[in-house]
């Protein structure tokens, strides 16, 4: 791999806007002054922050894998090497982060994949499933209330039917090489083996709260005195090889229709404060879906991203949608500060965006959109409209917006999400892309371990209400519905063609749709690549305060905002972008790779 930067000015470059980690760091003696009450319920990181380290970005000529731990980048490398594509080095990862960065995602939650076989793009539906005995009550107490989160997600009750693996069978039947057992190895291996608890993993277990009342997650994580296992630390997971040993033998049938659903169902019934519903049979009759991406044209590109029940795709275009109104390129970074009108541009146009997510989406198996498609919300005229409601002073919290054919009566989805989730992007050496984006929801999931792997607790991304005073919510708990999601795997292209130009997502809960919006706007309006972008001061709002990234912004920014009217919270923002990017080098077209410096993800290719 040519790890090799762009040229000496584009190294200066990156020096002056990626050195906005700094862009002025916020002096500790004003920090208070900036940071206000602390964000409620569903508006806090998943994840705790863990640090930022500088990233060069990395170059390839022929394929490229970027995902959020060095092993499961390096078990996608190996694919693609040994003539894999997207798919089978996504499979791959995937995998491998099931055992090393077990606190966001794995074999016991789900995910969506978008994926480009060089003239169509697909998007893979791998999210979880409520169970066939749940219902609008799931979430709420004997007195009718709805129950604090986390008395929701830990124990059995939060847990879904897992999707990843149904999802990636569905995907590696159209768009494997490799055989489907060959993907499994480097995970086993590890799993058998053993691997280095990584620092990002021994600082998760050391704040965890919850970890240590399943048994079987307590004598794995954790030593006999209850301290989590030192960086370094060589972790095996035999039961979890055994598991990826079945299912690379046997299909995704040994996961779905074999003991290991009864051990699922098993443990889900058995949890002595917070049974569950789950059942074999749920996860039996679990089906991996294909849906019709959501693809919107932003100036020269088409954007595409992932339809519900995720909201990211939706509500992405929207933001661009929203944005195309206004000139993004003349506010780019200058001398490594950003620009305060930029930042309250895309936090207006993000509290619009969220605006009509709370409303409006959710699983259309059950809830229709307006119009009964993508189409209504992403009206040129109707995101016309809502980019005039955007003046020189912020809105504070915007009301949702009525797009065309609406004859829907729906309450206001006001359910926390915490998804604790993972990112990866691949381009194989035909040019086929995948962005993939993986979730067991909180970190640690609904922390019940079983077999080696992770529960995920996704079924608290319903809202725990079923309805308000304007009607039901389309994001209630149904039997057999999908939750809704913010996970936005997303494709650009060039508009009119089939040139990929992008494959990026990441993690981050709700602020998941604000952290690949930046990156949107970074490289297509202010011309930065891809590590350039994803390494900005994160920023935005979610329809409430206007969130900036802690010690990563300057108070100059915070106080221009003040004026405008901003209500700003300085926050950890603990996004975890990966991208790809086409880029003309000495005239030379490659790949160029960026990892998130907030988390320990790198980029391999050759």
């Amino acid at each position: 791999m040519n790890k090799t930067r762009l040229s000496l000015l584009a190294a200066a470059a990156v020096a002056l806007l990626c050195g906005c980690a700094g862009i002025a760091p916020v002096e500790p003696q004003l920090q208070p002054q900036l940071q206000s009450q602390p964000l409620p319920p569903g508006m806090q990181a998943p994840e705790r922050a863990t640090g930022f380290a500088e990233k060069p970005g990395w170059t390839a000529r022929k394929f490229m894998v970027a995902a959020a731990n060095p092993l499961a980048a390096d078990a996608g490398y190996q694919m693609l090497r040994s003539g894999g594509s997207a798919v089978d080095a996504a499979i791959a990862v995937q995998m491998v982060l099931t055992l090393v960065e077990p606190q966001s995602s794995g074999i016991g939650g789900g995910a969506f994949l978008m994926h480009f076989d060089g003239k169509t793009v697909k998007a893979f539906d791998g999210r979880e499933t409520a169970p066939m005995a749940a219902t609008e009550m799931l979430f709420q107490g004997a007195n009718g209330k709805a129950l604090s989160f986390h008395d929701g997600v830990v124990g059995g009750r939060s847990v879904g039917a897992p999707g990843v693996l149904r999802m990636l069978e569905l995907a590696h039947k159209e768009y494997g090489r490799l055989p489907w057992a060959a993907l499994f190895a480097p995970a086993i291996r590890l799993a058998q083996d053993g691997f280095a608890v990584s620092p990002r993993l021994h600082a998760m277990l050391q704040t965890e709260r919850h970890l240590k009342t399943d048994p079987a997650a307590a004598s794995y994580f954790y030593d006999r005195d209850g301290n989590p296992w030192p960086v370094g630390h060589v972790l095996k997971n035999p039961e979890l090889a055994n598991v990826l040993r079945e299912v690379a033998d046997k299909g995704g049938d040994a996961f779905y229709k074999g003991q290991i659903a009864q051990d699922i169902e098993n443990k889900v019934k058995s949890h002595p404060r917070n049974p569950g519903l789950l059942t074999a049979a749920d996860i039996g009759a679990y089906q991996a879906k294909v849906r019709e991406p959501v693809c919107s044209d932003y100036r020269a590109w088409t954007v595409c991203g992932m339809p519900p029940p995720s909201s990211g795709g939706i509500a992405i275009a929207q933001l661009l949608g929203i944005l195309e109104n206004r000139n993004m390129r003349a506010l780019g970074p200058k001398n490594g500060l950003m620009n305060a009108e930029a930042v309250h541009l895309f936090s207006e146009a993000g509290r619009l965006a969220y605006a009509d997510r709370s409303r409006y989406v959710a699983d259309t198996d059950f809830i229709p959109l307006p119009g009964n498609s993508t189409k209504a919300l992403l009206d040129k005229t109707y995101l016309a409209g809502r980019a005039a409601l955007i003046g020189d002073r912020s809105m504070g919290v915007a009301e949702s917006g009525v797009p065309p054919a609406t004859a829907l009566a729906l309450g206001v989805d006001t359910s926390p999400e915490f998804p604790s989730t993972s990112h990866i992007s691949v381009v194989d050496a035909s040019g086929n892309a995948v962005s993939m984006t993986t979730s067991i929801e909180d970190a640690f999931g609904s922390r019940q371990m079983v077999r080696g792997f992770l529960l995920n607790n996704q079924l608290t991304d319903f809202s725990f209400d079923a309805a308000d005073a304007n009607g039901p919510i389309a994001n209630r708990v149904q039997p057999g519905k999908r939750p809704r999601s913010s996970m936005a795997p997303t494709l650009v292209f060039e508009r009119g063609s089939n040139n990929l130009v992008m494959s990026t997502g990441s993690p981050g809960g709700s602020a998941i749709i604000n952290y690949v919006g930046k990156v949107l706007i970074g490289t297509l309006d202010w011309g930065l690549d891809v590590q350039q972008a994803i390494s900005l001061p994160n920023f935005g709002s979610r329809n409430g305060p206007t969130e900036l990234e802690l010690d990563r912004t300057d108070t100059a920014l915070a106080d221009r905002l003040k004026a405008k009217g901003h209500q700003v919270r300085m926050i950890e923002q603990t996004s975890g972008l990966q991208g790809i990017m086409r880029m003309r080098i000495g005239g030379e077209e490659v790949w160029f790779g960026g990892a998130d410096p907030r988390r320990e993800g790198i980029v391999k290719g050759d």
